[in-house]
């Protein structure tokens, strides 16, 4: 079948550069999945994303869809004909909606009603309009715009589209445009209008306009051409990714020029100036061969300028009040104690009904008090980082910086003098911060970290703010997560309904509701099955641990690597399989079981064996499971297979002796209990 290329370019004012990547890769996927559904494939698609426009480009898309055979059903064969064999209204509905003639009706193997259909495939061109409109439509836009008198809505206004199959324009329209072959090149540069021959023309055609229309290949001249200033300037320049992606969703002919700031502000924290270029101005800093900030950075300028020394003068003249503000601040700032501060935290409101950042404050510093001391760690250090952990937040610094929380916190508690500790718990009060993230590295922080993050949890799940599927105002889900990385990964064993109750039993403005506990303790221990979806481990090896009951997340991470370790053995289906009959039939018995079993009843051989297996294999583990060796009881318990399968096979449990019957009800309690030592492992049973 005969192919062409198709292009789509929607013309627009200044797309939000946050979102560019992302509703380019959207615009793509929505194209691609409605060509599927139209049983149109191309063999190669591609993306272009610029700050003016949106485009896609797909190869060899062929020119009309397949012609197809189908075969419709439609009601049963008795009810479409009469006793004389005149067709039925049943019947004539059924062809009628089928756009097919009564005689083309026959009765289907099914016994119902059948029409064969031969259906012609649509020209492409007549299938790509609606196509693209249903794509636009579908853009992750959270909030979209009208302009002048339309009525047609977009994230921003539109102005020209490009719609072309091969050399020749696609009959249709998109957002109220014509389709056309008109472009525009760059708004100062070339802001004429320009013609795209064909598909295959595109790039070169906006090229000569002055604009780059590949993304990819935009930021991989921004960050050759970054890197090359970097080096020019003796150092090495920062290219954070974020900004990367932003600075070239901003830029359609990108042009790296360098400038340089007073070095005074260099004895301002660099965190704070690296947050004024970067988040301001979108400039890229510059750091010498020990990681120093350098008095430099790198502008990415959209024009190729006659005159570029002028164009970094007025970079350079519109960053001096930037960091002469940070420096004012970091100035100021340490004129005034982070303990004075405190009071203020009393007029800043943490939650509706859940009291002051100073309430806050006094609760994690007594939660926190409690974790140290459970740890063995200084409390009396523990006390003071709390009280001063939220301080930063009504300095200068980190109103107008909020991305510094934390940092300046560290910097102004060194310059007053405090404890080593308390200053690093001034940022590690907030890690993790990210799936990934690094973990507090002094005991000091860790407990902050842990009383901060189950203040706010049963705070807010006191209040019944609890997390849905799709809403998490206050990152509840990243509070948990953080609280079960800082447990697990520490080596931290402390019980989560323990460290729950100590919250609890704070001071709270109002009553926290009665089920807070147990909701909070489900809600935690659920974040458990995303961690070890990641680690690739099944989620029945997690369910057989969670149906003991522990509470202690770095007891139930032990346990489960030990029983993904059993789970992967040969005998680990078998004895799954027989742990689940066991249990059936213990639920089953009429009346109390002995709790040991009495050698004078045992009959059978093969009974006697197990019981002697078993007696071994609980006097061998006793000391294994008082060191929570988990790894190693599973191993042992794995040798149990051939007994237990050997009993199954050849013992009837329910014997009509009572004794006996009990008895062996007795050995089977004993060896369900060793197992669940560690896990239910009936639970595994595939």
């Amino acid at each position: 079948m005969a192919t062409r290329d198709f292009l789509v370019e929607l013309g627009t004012e200044e797309l939000p550069p946050k979102a560019l990547k992302r509703l380019s890769q959207a615009f793509a996927d929505g194209i691609e999945q409605g060509l599927a559904e139209a049983n149109l494939k191309g063999s190669k698609i591609e993306l272009f994303a610029a700050p003016r426009r949106l485009a896609v480009r797909i190869s060899d898309l062929p020119e009309k869809q397949e012609d197809k055979d189908e075969v419709v059903y439609g009601p049963p064969a008795n009810i479409g004909f009469d006793e004389n064999g005149n067709p039925t209204k049943a019947a004539e509905g059924f062809a009628k909606r089928s756009g097919a003639d009564v005689s083309e009706i026959k009765t289907g193997d099914n016994g119902k009603l059948m029409i064969e259909l031969s259906i012609k495939g649509q020209e492409t061109t007549a299938l790509l309009p609606a196509i693209v409109q249903t794509s636009l439509d579908k853009l992750p836009i959270p909030k979209r715009m009208r302009w002048g008198a339309s009525r047609t809505e977009f994230v921003r206004p539109v102005h020209w589209l490009v719609m072309l199959f091969g050399n020749d324009i696609i009959d249709g329209e998109v957002l109220g445009l014509k389709a056309g072959n008109t472009s525009r090149g760059h708004r100062f540069h070339a802001p004429e209008e320009i013609h795209i021959e064909s598909p295959t023309t595109y790039e070169e055609a906006l090229r000569g306009a002055y604009v780059m229309a590949s993304f990819e290949e935009r930021q991989q001249l921004i960050k050759e051409q970054v890197t090359a200033e970097g080096k020019k300037l003796g150092g090495e320049a920062v290219i954070d990714e974020d900004l990367l992606d932003e600075v070239t969703a901003l830029n359609e002919w990108p042009v790296a020029l360098a400038g340089n700031f007073e070095e005074r502000f260099l004895d301002v924290p660099s965190e704070a100036l690296v947050s004024s270029m970067k988040e301001h101005q979108k400039y890229f800093h510059v750091v010498d061969a020990n990681g120093k900030l350098k008095p430099n950075f790198i502008t990415i300028a959209n024009i190729e300028s006659k005159d570029p020394a002028q164009v970094i003068a007025g970079n350079e003249k519109v960053i001096r009040p930037r960091l002469a503000d940070a420096a004012f601040f970091w100035d100021t700032d340490r004129k005034q104690s982070l303990e004075s501060r405190f009071d203020k935290l009393k007029s800043v409101v943490w939650v509706h009904k859940l009291g002051s950042i100073a309430d806050k404050s006094t609760r994690i510093a007594s939660l926190a008090s409690k974790i140290a001391s459970a740890t063995g760690s200084d409390t009396a250090l523990a006390e003071r980082a709390a009280k001063l952990c939220k301080t930063d937040l009504v300095t200068q610094m980190v109103y107008e910086f909020t991305d510094l929380q934390g940092l300046a916190g560290q910097y102004y508690a060194q310059n007053d003098g405090e404890h080593a500790d308390v200053c690093a718990a001034m940022v590690e009060q907030y890690m993790p911060a990210f799936a990934g993230d690094q973990l507090p590295a002094t005991d000091t922080g860790t407990a902050i970290a842990l009383a901060d993050r189950l203040d706010s949890l049963v705070g807010l799940f006191g209040l019944g703010q609890i997390p849905t599927g799709t809403k998490d105002p206050f990152a509840l889900r990243r509070a948990s997560l953080g609280v079960l990385r800082i447990l697990v990964e520490k080596k931290i064993d402390l019980d989560l309904g323990e460290l729950i109750d100590w919250a609890i039993d704070n001071e709270w403005p109002v009553a926290l509701k009665e089920n807070t506990k147990a909701t909070l303790v489900e809600y935690m221990l659920d974040r458990f099955s995303a961690w070890y979806q990641d680690e690739n481990i099944p989620a029945e090896v997690f369910q057989a641990v969670r149906a003991r009951g522990i509470t202690k997340p770095l007891d139930i991470n032990n346990r489960v690597h030990a029983v993904f370790a059993f789970y992967k053995l040969d005998a680990a289906q078998a004895l799954a399989a027989a742990n689940k009959r066991v249990s059936n039939i213990l639920a089953k018995a009429e009346q109390a079981i002995p709790l040991t079993v009495d050698n004078a009843l045992l009959r059978e051989e093969t009974e006697k064996q197990l019981a002697e297996k078993v007696a071994s294999v609980s006097s061998t583990l006793a000391p294994v499971f008082a060191e929570s060796n988990y790894e190693q009881a599973m191993q042992t318990l794995a040798e149990l297979r051939e007994p237990v399968d050997q009993f199954f096979d050849q013992v009837m449990v329910m014997a009509e002796d009572e004794a006996v019957r009990n008895n062996r009800l007795a050995l089977l309690s004993q060896l369900r209990n060793l197992f669940l030592e560690v896990a239910d492992i009936s639970l595994l049973q595939a």
